[in-house]
């Protein structure tokens, strides 16, 4: 991970658990530092973060729609499904 001039310093404590997990990551050679193994453990969590967001709006979004809605959806795919297999890439 590049080192940049936006990082911020920080001092906690941590548990004996997660210092091992981290020294685990850098003694693999996953991470450099252990600040490199804290920002890919931050990073993980954003994701997993990021994907439960998505996956809750989507519901949600499905949830809402009209019945309209879900057959004009349903329509649309199908087109998109045929004319998938019209469409030549190696032209």
């Amino acid at each position: 991970m590049p080192r940049s001039d936006h990082r911020r310093k920080v001092s906690t404590t941590i548990s004996a658990e997660a210092y091992d997990f981290l020294r685990r990551l850098v003694e693999s050679g996953r991470a450099a530092t252990l600040a490199e193994a804290v920002d890919q453990v931050v990073k993980r969590a954003r994701r997993t973060e990021n994907r439960s967001r998505l996956e809750q709006a989507t519901a949600a979004y499905f949830a809402r729609r009209s019945p309209a809605a879900a057959q004009e959806e349903k329509q649309l795919g199908l087109a998109l499904a045929q004319s998938g297999d019209e469409v030549s890439f190696d032209d």
